[in-house]
C-alpha cells in the first residue's frame, strides 16, 4: 500500500525537510571556514604614470653635420659622417623618451640649418652652428648631446671620447659620466678619457657634450658604427649615461 498523507502531515514533513537542509548548509559553512586559505592576489595598480628616471628632462639631441656639409668620410665604405650621426642620433632619442625625457632634435633628415638670407659676413657653418644653439635655447633645454664620428690619419686610432667646454662643472661632471657609460657598454679596445674641447655648440650655460662616437677611419670601428645593432647599443648606452648624471646631479643638490 502507498501511505497518503494528510495536510497535516505534509507541514511536518515539510519542516523536516528545510531542518534538515539548514543543518547541511551550516555544517558546510563551518568546514569551509576551519580550511586554510591562500591570500588573495593583489590586484595590479594601475599606475597614472610611472616615475621612468629622466621625467621632467628636456633634452636636445644634435646629430652633427648635415646637408652640405658632410662631414668627415668613412674610409672604406665612403659613408659621411652625417648618415651615422643622425642614425645614432635616432637611437640616443629613442632610448631617452623610453627613460621618460621630452627630447629635441636639430634635425630629422639630412639637412642643414642654414637659411638662403644671411649676412654676407657670415659663413654657412656659422650660421648652422648658431640656429643648432637657438634650438636649444629656444626650447629651454637641460642638457645637450651632439653627436659626431671621428676621423684621423693613423687608421689604429679608435674608441668614444666625450669632450665638455672648459671651465663647466657640470659639463664635466657629465661628460664623465657618458664617458664611464660607453666604456662600460661598448668595451672599445682604447678607452679614452673625456676632455675638455673647445667646440661652438658646447658654449651654453646648460650642461653639453660632444660625442665623438668612435673612428670611421679605423676599419673594424667603422664597420661597427655603421651596423644598426651597434648604433642602438650606443644609444643605449648615450641614455645611460645621461641617467648617471642625473643621479649624480641630484645628489650634488
Amino acid at each position: 500500500m502507498r501511505w497518503l498523507p494528510g495536510k497535516k502531515g505534509e507541514r511536518k514533513l515539510t519542516m523536516a525537510v528545510l531542518l534538515v537542509v539548514m543543518l547541511g548548509i551550516f555544517t558546510a559553512v563551518a568546514a569551509f571556514e576551519r580550511q586554510p586559505r591562500s591570500s588573495p592576489m593583489p590586484l595590479e595598480a594601475e599606475a597614472p604614470g610611472a616615475m621612468l628616471p629622466l621625467n621632467g628632462w628636456r633634452i636636445l639631441v644634435d646629430a652633427g653635420h648635415g646637408g652640405y656639409d658632410g662631414g668627415a668620410r668613412a674610409r672604406d665604405s665612403g659613408v659621411w659622417e652625417k648618415e651615422i650621426n643622425l642614425a645614432v642620433a635616432r637611437q640616443v632619442e629613442k632610448a631617452l623618451v623610453a627613460r621618460g625625457a621630452e627630447v629635441f632634435m636639430t634635425r630629422a633628415g639630412d639637412e642643414d640649418l642654414c637659411t638662403d638670407n644671411r649676412p654676407a659676413n657670415k659663413t654657412m657653418k656659422r650660421e648652422d652652428m648658431e640656429n643648432r644653439v637657438a634650438i636649444a635655447v629656444e626650447g629651454k633645454v637641460d642638457m645637450v648631446l651632439s653627436i659626431h664620428m671621428n676621423e684621423y690619419r693613423s687608421r689604429s686610432e679608435s674608441g668614444p671620447q666625450v669632450f665638455y667646454r672648459q671651465g663647466s662643472d657640470s659639463g664635466r661632471l657629465l661628460a664623465g659620466a657618458m664617458q664611464e657609460a660607453l666604456i662600460i657598454h661598448l668595451q672599445p679596445k682604447k678607452q679614452r678619457a673625456a676632455l675638455a674641447g673647445d667646440y661652438f655648440i658646447l658654449q651654453l650655460e646648460v650642461p653639453s657634450v660632444l660625442i665623438e662616437c668612435g673612428f670611421i677611419s679605423n676599419p673594424a670601428e667603422e664597420k661597427l658604427l655603421l651596423s644598426p645593432a651597434y648604433q642602438e647599443k650606443l644609444g643605449q648606452a648615450v641614455a645611460e649615461g645621461v641617467e648617471s648624471y642625473a643621479v649624480l646631479a641630484q645628489g650634488a643638490t
